[in-house]
């Protein structure tokens, strides 16, 4: 597996990992790769692309099954209709 090196870091840079990686129980090394794979995951759309605010499985399936849909283009905004408005007589 490659490594990567950050070079020239600053200290209060670093002194902040630091802290961090002992608030989640890992070694400085564990921190800086957690922190690395959570970037890499970061699959937020390209411009221009479509986004959907959602979480986890459920978001990365909706965003998938939009992309797939020949409708894609279609017009998804609801439609908003005033309310009728009742007298209730009190």
């Amino acid at each position: 597996m490659p490594n990567l090196s950050i070079k020239n870091a600053p200290d209060a840079v670093i002194e902040r990992l630091r802290r961090r990686a002992q608030r989640h129980h890992r070694s400085l090394q564990g921190e800086l790769l957690a922190i690395v794979e959570a970037a890499a995951r970061d699959d937020r759309p390209e411009p221009g692309e479509p986004s959907v605010i959602a979480a986890g499985e459920t978001g990365a399936r909706l965003v998938a099954a939009l992309r797939a849909s020949p409708h894609r283009q279609a017009d998804l905004e609801p439609r908003r209709e005033p309310m009728p408005v009742r007298d209730v007589g009190l």
